[in-house]
């Protein structure tokens, strides 16, 4: 596969620790498919806690250099980083085809995310700043420093394996801590291509460092214990996030939690049903539905629900399914089996309850792990789909009548990620985007995502903010200076 690559160096096969290429450990190696065939992709080294360790004291040493560098040259460093992604633009979106699915123009436009991320850090690197605060006595002053916290750990999902990680190395990096990276084991070539990148662009060894191997709870949980990671950054499902937040606990490590999600999309009878169909396919079947934010739920004033399925059955009638790499495909494979069978039993425990297909509802005829865009309507607050995340390719509609409804419906769910809005009364769109419980609401627009907005979720879909000039801050500690003895400047 390294033949489809316009430059094969970024066909990387080994783990990245303190500027050295691992090829070999003594726990052997492990096999990376492609969901689209299963077809061998590559063999990757399997690191376990000794090595993760390694990684980790590299990267402290690093970061005892990395903190003393400028912010000017911390920029200029993750800005070359930032023009490498864009100059091998082609070559990393048919790494991330290749390892998870994604149709090639969606692979592309994730790189031109994930690239906005080092962008936007390696300015914000430079607009750091603390305080100086009025002191109580004329003889002191108060001074507000803030500083990197030091080794952050990165555990990181398959989904977006570029912009994942450039989400969250980018702040890190840019407010002068070093970094470990976790990838996930099905998506480990994208990781490394941009560790490759990294290195050309010059970063020092050892700021960082990106971990191979499929045994992700050794892996994981000397990331979460190891005294010398201050800073643990996760994107991935609630269940491991609660793992993850137990393991920190004991060394009291400061915490970013990306996790679930069940994201409702209400749409009401003055909606723009048209651009509200477009939405919900673009918030719904993006990644073949495999994203936190995407669209859970839809939720359809009653007036407008007949209407509003016939148009958007009729848009997801045309969706294209098939390999990534073949020209015009909108809909690439799902991850893995397991992921094939989710989808099944949640359109079983749907279709035994009442629901109706009303387009899909089985495996494509493509077979394998390629699933029909599915609509299904008569969705009930008691099925699977109501409050279980999918990730796969269903949008299941839901009646309502009154607006409170609306937000009874939308904020039945422990999850609080992202919520989207369709209505073209300015009044009830405040009302509602006050009232559902979400850390991010699309209005009129099924597409939030960006590198200046604050990205994270409320209730059990996270901790802290990624991206925007919040995003910095989870890297950052605050250090209080107070110096007294000063004489007063008039006696």
């Amino acid at each position: 596969m390294q033949h489809l690559l316009k430059d094969p160096a970024l066909w990387r096969t080994a783990a990245f620790v303190g500027g050295d290429w691992i090829h070999t450990t003594a726990h052997g190696t492990y096999a990376l498919h492609n969901p689209a065939n299963n077809e061998l992709l590559a063999r990757l080294p399997r690191l376990k806690e000794a090595e993760t360790a390694d990684a980790i004291d590299q990267a402290h040493q690093a970061f005892l250099r990395w903190r003393q560098t400028t912010a000017k040259a911390r920029s200029q460093c993750l800005h070359r980083w930032y023009e490498l992604m864009v100059q091998h633009r082609d070559d990393l979106a048919t790494l991330i085809t290749l390892e998870e699915g994604k149709p090639i123009a969606e692979a592309r436009l994730e790189v031109d995310y994930a690239a906005s991320f080092l962008q936007w850090f390696s300015e914000e690197a430079k607009r750091v700043r603390g305080d100086v605060i009025p002191a109580p006595r004329d003889s002191a002053r108060i001074v507000v420093l803030k500083e990197p916290i030091g080794v952050c750990a990165a555990i990181t999902p398959w989904n977006f394996p570029a912009a994942m990680i450039t989400r969250k190395a980018g702040p890190a990096l840019a407010a002068g801590c070093s970094m470990v990276v976790k990838p996930a084991s099905q998506t480990p070539l994208t990781a490394l291509a941009l560790a490759e990148l990294a290195q050309r662009a010059g970063l020092p060894a050892g700021v960082f460092n990106v971990v191979t191997g499929n045994d992700t709870r050794a892996i994981g949980s000397q990331l979460t214990t190891h005294p010398l990671v201050r800073k643990i950054t996760f994107t991935g499902s609630t269940e491991v996030g609660r793992v993850l937040l137990a393991q920190a606990a004991p060394t009291i490590k400061k915490c970013s939690m990306e996790l679930g999600g069940n994201a409702p999309v209400v749409i009401f009878d003055d909606a723009d049903l048209d651009a509200a169909a477009d939405g919900v396919v673009a918030a719904k079947f993006r990644n073949t539905g495999q994203a936190c934010i995407s669209a859970n739920r839809v939720l359809v004033q009653a007036g407008a629900y007949e209407a509003f399925a016939a148009k958007l059955v009729e848009r997801v009638g045309r969706l294209c399914v098939g390999n990534g790499l073949e020209a015009g495909v909108q809909l690439g494979p799902l991850i893995d089996d397991a992921a094939v069978a989710k989808v099944e039993q949640h359109i079983a425990n749907a279709t035994s309850q009442g629901a109706r297909i009303l387009h899909g509802g089985q495996r494509h005829a493509l077979g394998g792990r390629f699933f029909e865009p599915t609509v299904i309507a008569d969705a009930t607050p008691d099925m699977a789909v109501a409050h279980e995340e999918t990730f796969g390719p269903i949008a299941p509609l839901f009646k309502f009548e009154t607006d409170e409804d609306a937000i009874a419906m939308a904020n039945a769910t422990e999850f609080g990620l992202a919520a989207y809005l369709y209505s073209q009364s300015a009044p009830r769109i405040w009302r509602m985007a006050s009232a559902i419980e979400s850390g991010m609401v699309g209005i009129n627009c099924g597409i939030i995502s960006n590198e200046v907005a604050p990205f994270g979720g409320v209730k059990q879909s996270g901790l802290g903010r990624e991206g925007s000039h919040y995003g910095i801050e989870e890297f950052l500690e605050v250090k209080y200076l107070c110096w007294d003895g000063l004489a007063p400047a008039f006696s």
